[in-house]
């Protein structure tokens, strides 16, 4: 630091106190993890989007392990010339991460030799390299699901003599943990293989966007490359269908409000032909699209649909409805294809020469090649594979259940996988000792005090960034990933009182008693608050709390910590309203009940608490909610704003862009 003691900045690392009651937090945590003093100097952010919640000792790895994998492709496989890799610190039980740039010339210039060579081999044969990926990770998630876990009997099995093997089980618990860590570290390397240099092309037009057409909007630029047929899409598709099949098979009056899953299972079984006709289509279902997590697949708690059928059975009865009654409709795919074609050519024809013209479709093709694996990767990493090695790590910890050194199998996450590690050990050599193992005394209290420290820690706020603001932020992941610029930085000094501040999953206004989405006072009218999930883009606005949010709008990666959502009541089929946004704030004319051939009810206290807004990192209002239900301009946020007629998307010279913000999706 300079020591100019005017200069802006966040709270230093050093100056962050411990919370009452969860003092001993650093316990749970590898030292590498803790700030160091020279760490005051630098500027941090805190990684929301991935860990929005205190961090169980094991689930570190999914901070570790990617960190490890992204700061390699990047800075020592394909050599950006801007950028090196994250690292990461834990304070409090949240992780933050900072970015390491290159900034010299001459070396931004000797990395981008290389850069160039390596970068340009992997775009010049994108989809051949790509088939091989899908090959290799579908491989290593068949490996991760085959790892078993010792059962440790009495007696050995007899093969290990009559086969002459040579080998006992215990020598297997420590080798198919093992196993299990350094396969989620591959997994995670292949992640990042195209992840970044997809990225690193959708930056470029990003860039060259936003010189072009200053007005354009963010997602507008998302809009023109985003894949209509992504495999996040397929988990909701497959519950759609099986919502049709219910109604063809005689079977949709077991999908009622508040149903059991297990209680419509074995009533399925008893219901003929039909029955069996569905459940056969629930098992191809649910192997492999069920493999998807509830959260973003970085805690073992966020259970995927597989494990626990909950959502899709929560969300069944509303789609079975929908089929019933005739509002289940097809994704529009060509539609939406010939959107996303319209608005590049509206775009297109604003450039002034042909070498702009050129340089546009040279750009925009590269990134609609590199974008289907940016939005499908996540399926087969984060949830299809993680969700496996988290099944695998749970069986471990039954296995320390069972030998008595844990109490229950969920305990094994409250311990780092290095003393996992330790704990296995104990019972290997107690398992070939003939004795009861040791670790029950030294790892029971530990585990009972790091979950009451974890309690302690869910109350804490941290702040959205820490020490001195940079100079200069070129990570391509920084900007994809988290959406952290200079504005956003801008906005984090500034915070105003009263707004929301974030990027919308789903432009539009919903009109109702703003709340917290973790209030328990929200009604099902609600406009409330919550944290998005990156791996449904676009989607929290208009749905059921209970219903999964599988309806995309082709928006950027999610890059905020807000959005907007109706706090739907999973006992209510009630459709909510959403008016979309043009980039001045005008209604689009568009709403959900409309659009589902229903007149959509306001319900609920015609007064509401202080209208909020939802700005996007530059200041503008992206999202107004408050006083007045559908069709009034009570929104303070819309105040002044055109009239935002249907149809007014193409951009003109001399005024802003003004293409669709938002599909409006919902599911």
């Amino acid at each position: 630091m300079d020591g100019n003691v005017s200069a802006p900045r966040f709270p230093l690392p050093s100056e962050i106190a411990d919370v009452p009651g969860a003092e001993g937090w650093r316990s749970m945590y590898p030292y590498f993890t803790r700030f160091q003093p020279d760490d005051d100097k630098r500027f941090w952010f805190y990684n929301s989007m991935h860990f929005p919640e205190p961090m169980p000792a094991f689930d570190t790895i999914t901070a570790e392990v990617p960190y490890s994998a992204i700061g390699a492709n990047t800075a020592r496989v394909f050599v950006f010339p801007t950028t090196l890799g994250i690292e990461h610190r834990i304070v409090n039980g949240r992780v933050y991460i900072t970015a390491n740039p290159v900034t010299d010339p001459g070396e931004i210039g000797r990395r981008a030799a290389v850069f160039g060579e390596r970068a340009g081999y992997y775009y010049e044969n994108w989809d051949t390299l790509y088939q091989g990926w899908k090959t290799r990770i579908k491989a290593l998630i068949d490996e991760i699901t085959s790892i078993t876990v010792p059962e440790l009997p009495e007696f050995d099995d007899a093969a290990v003599v009559t086969e002459s093997r040579g080998v006992a089980q215990n020598h297997y618990v420590r080798e198919n943990f093992h196993r299990c860590i350094d396969l989620f570290s591959v997994m995670w390397h292949h992640h990042t293989e195209f992840l970044m240099l997809g990225y690193g092309a959708y930056v470029v037009f990003f860039q060259f966007c936003k010189q072009a057409f200053p007005e354009i909007s963010d997602q507008a630029v998302a809009r023109m490359v985003a894949g209509i047929d992504v495999i996040m899409y397929r988990p909701d598709d497959e519950l759609r269908g099986l919502a049709r099949l219910a109604i063809e098979a005689g079977v949709d009056d077991l999908f009622t409000e508040g149903c059991s899953s297990a209680a419509v299972l074995t009533a399925l079984a008893e219901r003929g032909e039909g029955g069996r006709r569905w459940l056969e289509a629930f098992e191809r279902a649910r192997d492999p699209w069920f493999n998807v997590s509830t959260g973003d697949g970085f805690y073992h708690h966020h259970r995927s649909w597989a494990d626990d059928l909950t959502v899709p059975f929560a969300a069944l009865p509303r789609y079975v409805a929908q089929v019933r009654d005739g509002l289940l409709a097809d994704r529009p795919t060509e539609a939406l294809r010939a959107e996303r074609d319209r608005i590049a050519s509206s775009y297109r024809d604003l450039l002034g020469s042909g070498e702009e013209k050129a340089a546009f479709d040279q750009m925009l093709g590269l990134c609609r090649v590199v974008f289907p694996y940016v939005e499908d990767h996540k399926f087969y990493c984060e949830h299809w594979f993680t969700s496996q090695f988290f099944s695998r790590i749970r069986e471990f910890g039954a296995l320390l259940a069972r030998s008595g050194v844990l109490a229950e199998a969920e305990d094994v996450f409250q311990l780092h996988h290095t003393e996992v590690d330790q704990a296995l050990s104990d019972v290997m050599l107690a398992w070939a000792a003939g004795a009861p193992p040791l670790g029950a005394a030294h790892f029971r209290p530990i585990v009972a005090e790091r979950k009451r420290m974890l309690e302690a820690l869910r109350g804490w706020s941290p702040p959205p960034a820490l020490g001195p603001v940079p100079e200069a932020l070129n990570d391509p992941a920084v900007h994809m990933l988290w959406g952290v610029t200079q504005q956003t930085i801008e906005a984090w000094l500034q915070p105003a009182e009263g707004e929301v501040r974030g990027i919308g999953a789903s432009s539009g206004v919903v009109a109702g008693r703003r709340c917290s989405a973790r209030s328990r006072r929200r009604s099902p009218t609600s406009a409330a608050r919550c944290r998005t999930r990156r791996s449904w883009r676009g989607s929290t606005a208009c749905r059921p709390w209970s219903a999964p949010a599988t309806r995309p709008s082709g928006s950027a990666p999610a890059s905020g910590c807000a959005s907007t959502a109706t706090a739907g009541s999973s006992r209510s089929s009630r459709d909510a309203v959403v008016h979309l946004l043009d980039r001045r704030g005008g209604r689009r004319g568009r709403d959900l009940g409309r659009r589902q051939g229903r007149r959509a009810r306001r319900t609920g206290p015609r007064r509401t608490a202080r209208p909020a807004r939802l700005r996007d990192h530059h200041g503008r209002v992206l999202v107004a909610y408050g006083r007045g239900g559908p069709g009034r301009r009570g929104a303070r946020g819309a105040r002044g704003a055109g009239s935002g007629r249907p149809g007014r998307d193409r951009p003109r010279r001399g005024r802003p862009a003004r293409p669709g913000d938002g599909y409006g999706a919902a599911a």
